[in-house]
């Protein structure tokens, strides 16, 4: 026995529309049509309705009759020479410039079945006819089904107070995770919302002006070689730095690398917290392994030895020349070991993923090909603070600034001039440095 409520909530089929044409011209009652569809009366009865169509009269003597016609007293409405009654003229022509005509509405539409199907009335009535015709009306639900998906559930006014709230931030440089994480409470929809309404270009701002709107491309493997023996890497590969991880899981690792400018010219010697995801950089004037000693050197006497040694207790950075002197930068001056370096594997950058990822958000300031002349040691620390300010979706809404002042020494941050920038004031385009 079927269950009488299985297709309750479900939509009418094609097969479903096909049966009640069907019923509806073997003169089937409307519970019966619903007791077959197993349907309640009151929606078959809005799916004909719904769906009725209008017969085309492509004959000019098949005119529907006027209501009026019976005690109609009009003449001479076609002509001045006709001297008949319009309710008795033979051609109907008058009823189409008859000021008073009122076309008679069949009794039958107005109740169910609501349509012409199986109307035995059919040849001679001159009323308007409709129908009902199964594959019109699915064709009409597919219509308005595709129709209620299409656009934006958004008022006018809200849309225009969301753009002028989003554009101005993400003009300024500011990512969508950046703007949620600080302005959740003025946006009426989740974040992927926004990021469809950039897709669907509505708002001021558009998918160019995002930082990050951008394809990967897939990873290219790199070929298995035979690592050469480098003197440098004894003891400092990728694999002892996992060994010695494993070992104390409790020490922080902070990731090291550079960032070019034009060749021959500045580059940017930068650091990345893992534990906080905040960076910090400095200029050197070459890429050289005496310019990152020095660097190493200038951080060291800034923060102190203890400070120092508690900030970077592991280093791990790649294989470049201007890191191929470990002991310049493991030791002090005075022979003391204040950190320890570990390198990643020949073309294996994605062994330090997170400083790689985090040199995007240098480019958004300082785009590639620019030289880093006109750079000072202020204006990079400035840019450091504006990123470091910058909310990010992978640490659940907060900024890596805030997360430093919980997990890093406060004095560190004093001491290298790094400050929270308001979360609307935050700039990552090149007019920052202007």
């Amino acid at each position: 026995m079927k269950n009488k409520n299985a297709n309750k909530g479900k939509h009418l089929t094609l097969e479903d529309r096909h049966n009640i044409e069907d019923a509806l011209s073997q003169k089937f009652t409307l519970k019966a049509i619903a007791d077959r569809l197993e349907k309640d009366p009151t929606t078959i009865s809005k799916e004909i309705r719904r769906n009725r169509i209008t017969s085309r009269r492509n004959s000019t003597t098949d005119i529907i009759g006027c209501e009026k016609r019976r005690e109609c007293t009009m003449k001479n409405i076609c002509s001045k020479s006709c001297h008949h009654l319009c309710k008795k003229c033979p051609t109907l022509n008058c009823l189409k410039i008859c000021p008073n005509y009122s076309p008679i509405t069949c009794q039958t539409l107005l109740r169910f079945p609501h349509v012409c199907n199986g109307c035995a009335r059919i040849n001679g009535c001159r009323s308007e006819k409709q129908y009902y015709r199964a594959k019109v009306a699915d064709a009409n639900y597919q219509d308005l089904l595709k129709s209620s998906r299409e656009g934006i559930d958004i008022m006018p006014h809200e849309l225009s107070k969301l753009d002028d709230l989003i554009s101005p931030l993400v003009l300024k440089g500011q990512s969508l995770a950046h703007i949620f994480a600080n302005h959740h409470d003025e946006i009426p929809c989740s974040e992927r919302t926004l990021y469809n309404y950039f897709d669907q270009n509505i708002l001021t701002a558009r998918n160019i002006d995002l930082p990050r709107k951008v394809k990967y491309k897939p990873r290219k493997k790199a070929p298995d070689q035979a690592k050469r023996a480098q003197p440098h890497r004894l003891g400092r590969t990728y694999d002892d730095f996992k060994a010695f991880i494993e070992l104390n899981p409790e020490t922080s690792v902070v990731e090291m690398d550079t960032v070019y400018g034009r060749k021959s010219g500045k580059v940017l010697l930068t650091f990345f917290f893992r534990k906080c995801s905040l960076m910090i950089a400095f200029l050197m004037e070459s890429c050289t392994q005496e310019c990152v000693k020095t660097a190493i050197d200038r951080i060291y006497d800034e923060l102190g030895t203890d400070v120092f040694r508690n900030s970077f207790p592991v280093i791990l950075t790649d294989n470049g020349s201007e890191f191929k002197s470990p002991e310049s930068i493991e030791y002090d001056a005075k022979g003391l070991e204040r950190t320890k370096v570990f390198y990643c594997d020949p073309m294996s950058s994605y062994q330090k993923p997170h400083i790689e990822k985090n040199h995007e958000y240098i480019r958004y300031i300082l785009p590639k090909g620019r030289t880093f002349k006109t750079l000072t040691q202020e204006k990079v620390t400035l840019a450091m603070n504006h990123i470091n300010s910058a909310a990010r979706a992978s640490l659940n809404g907060t900024t890596p600034f805030k997360l430093a002042q919980l997990l890093l020494d406060a004095s560190l941050l004093e001491k290298l001039s790094l400050i929270e920038i308001p979360a609307d004031e935050v700039h990552l385009k090149p007019a920052l440095l202007k």
